[in-house]
């Protein structure tokens, strides 16, 4: 039986600081937890994909909270071989077939070096393609295997034909590699879309895979990826990992690739920028952040500076209904993000279809699933209401195999 949700919601607010805060400045005394703060520990690492990271910097004396990593590293490690050994047969049928693809976020990152094979988990592979280039590389993806599992807005996304998602908690060797397929880079904040696209295409793409055309582009991705989720409430530290380990190679050029003439400033930026100095003081310059800060709009700056990693991430126990509500920009805004939160739209209907049917977390321990969304709207005026992405993992730690400490 699970502890009452207010002391898992504590226990887990309590884990994931400790644990932003010892990533980040290694080297603290081992905390004096319970056995299930232990456990809870564990869901916070899962969740925010930084067992692997903490394997290497976090000597805290427990030995099966030090199993629990090193297990998470090895199978991130080895999971990492496959998508390396994936990558190479896309980049030589996309040169083959003379298509242009530029390999996003986790593969970027550590084609530059900033990660070594284990440190960084990937949940799938995400690749951009121009849209007249989409059926050729669909033809690509299902030559190597894949069939199409769903497209939304944002993406189609592809998985293997065989293999089944691992119903554990954290990372697993054997979970499918899933592969996204963009031709637009962008997020809705919160129903606006930003598209940035045009600044992350390399201006002479050549057939296969291709980098971002500096590193400037790739933290402009970062960023917006980070707001997107940062909007959703969920953010993973992974994400500020990556931003605060990027920034440290930019350069002042680099950072002017945030501003573009041709659109508009990158009012999106500061919020994640914000909460990385937050867990990250010296990762950012005092400048960069001065200069965004002209840009981005007053309620969201002065909601940015209030924020922490629990409150914007899925370790926070509670959904919310007006998640994001503070990213609206205009009145206007304001009045289509409430009017899709009180009736949403059948492409949002179409994509929580999609979820429930692909997504493992939201088939399993609850009904919330199967309400409707009236009766979704008034479990949320009458009582806390547990994320399901959350409680799955919290599961899994304290029900499932003996895998967490």
């Amino acid at each position: 039986m699970l502890p009452p949700l207010k002391v898992v919601r504590a226990g887990l607010r309590r884990t994931t600081e400790a644990l932003a805060a010892e990533l980040a400045r290694p080297g603290s005394v081992t905390p004096p937890w319970s056995a299930l703060e232990w456990q809870l520990a564990a869901v916070a690492a899962a969740v925010h994909g930084m067992s692997p990271l903490l394997c290497r910097r976090c000597v805290w004396r427990n030995p099966s909270w030090q199993s629990f990593l090193t297990d998470q590293r090895e199978h991130v490690e080895h999971r990492h071989r496959r998508i390396d050994t994936l990558l190479q047969h896309i980049d030589a049928g996309a040169r083959a077939r003379g298509i242009a693809l530029v390999a996003l976020k986790g593969s970027a990152l550590h084609a530059l070096g900033i990660y070594a094979p284990g440190d960084r988990p990937m949940a799938d592979i995400d690749l951009l393609v121009r849209a007249e280039d989409a059926a050729p590389a669909i033809a690509l993806l299902q030559e190597l295997g894949y069939v199409e599992s769903f497209a939304g807005w944002k993406h189609r996304v592809f998985r293997p034909a065989a293999g089944a998602p691992f119903a554990g908690l954290g990372e697993h060797r054997d979970t499918p590699v899933n592969i996204e397929l963009h031709t637009r880079i962008q997020e809705r904040l919160p129903v606006t879309a930003v598209d940035i696209t045009a600044r992350i295409r390399p201006s002479q793409p050549r057939p296969g895979l291709n980098p971002y055309p500096s590193s400037g582009a790739l933290m402009n991705h970062l960023l917006l990826h980070a707001a997107g989720n940062l909007c959703n409430r969920s953010l993973r530290l992974l994400h500020l990992h990556d931003i605060a380990l990027l920034s440290a190679r930019l350069s002042a050029d680099d950072w002017n690739v945030l501003w573009d003439e041709h659109a508009d400033a990158p009012w999106y930026a500061l919020p994640p920028l914000l909460l990385t100095a937050r867990y990250y003081p010296d990762a950012i310059a005092a400048d960069v952040l001065a200069r965004l800060a002209t840009c981005c709009p007053t309620l969201l700056r002065m909601a940015s500076r209030r924020q922490t990693l629990t409150r914007v991430s899925s370790s926070d126990l509670w959904l919310h209904a007006l998640h994001g509500i503070e990213w609206s920009r205009s009145v206007g805004e304001l009045g289509r993000y409430l009017g899709q939160r009180i009736r949403p739209t059948q492409e949002a209907n179409q994509e929580r279809t999609d979820m429930l049917r692909t997504q493992l977390w939201l088939q399993q321990g609850s009904n919330w699933t199967g309400l409707s969304h009236g009766r979704r709207i008034l479990a949320w005026l009458t009582r806390p209401v547990p994320r399901m992405d959350t409680m799955f993992a919290v599961r899994a730690a304290l029900e499932g195999p003996a895998r967490a400490p």
